[in-house]
């Protein structure tokens, strides 16, 4: 069974893991209209996981007791001054959204709710793949720097990566 202050820090995970999705559905959109069909592709694949992290947690706090809150969103930005603008941006997220996990275990420790400290280890190490992903995507887009055919290489290459598998619910 779950305290209610743990019932409402996993409820606010939910609503930032929905907003994510938002967020990453925006850019998708963003990127798509500008000609950036890779990186549209990536970040779709992007949107679709954040929305499966979100329903873990919803099967969670309805399996131990609790009730998950699907609550109003924040509407994301819709435009971005340029590619690495925008991924600035969703680095800048990750390191929000790992921020905001951490906060959730701690929680669950000085709550002793050690099943669900054991349950967020997976969004622990989710969290730390998701950061290193968008510091490295930077990272290379910086490596581009004005260069239009690097920046249409980059676009082909990174679609690969939203095929990538992602976790099931």
């Amino acid at each position: 069974m779950l305290s209610k202050k743990i019932e409402k820090a996993l409820n606010d995970q939910i609503r930032i893991e929905a907003e994510s999705s938002q967020i990453y559905l925006s850019m998708a959109c963003w990127a798509e209209v500008q000609g950036l069909q890779g990186i549209s592709a990536f970040m779709f694949a992007q949107s679709d996981e954040e929305r499966l992290h979100m329903l873990k947690l919803v099967k969670f706090v309805n399996e131990r007791g609790g009730h998950a809150q699907i609550t109003e969103l924040k509407a994301p930005k819709t435009t971005y001054k340029t590619m690495k603008a925008m991924f600035e941006e969703l680095y800048k997220h990750e390191v929000f959204v790992s921020s905001s996990i951490n906060e959730l275990v701690h929680v669950t420790l000085t709550e002793k709710d050690y099943a669900t400290h054991n349950f967020l280890q997976w969004y622990v190490a989710e969290q730390i793949e998701e950061e290193s992903q968008a510091k490295t995507i930077l990272d290379k887009i910086n490596l581009i720097g004005d260069d239009k055919g690097g920046l249409y290489l980059f676009d082909r290459d990174i679609q690969q990566l939203s095929t990538v598998p992602t976790p099931t619910v």
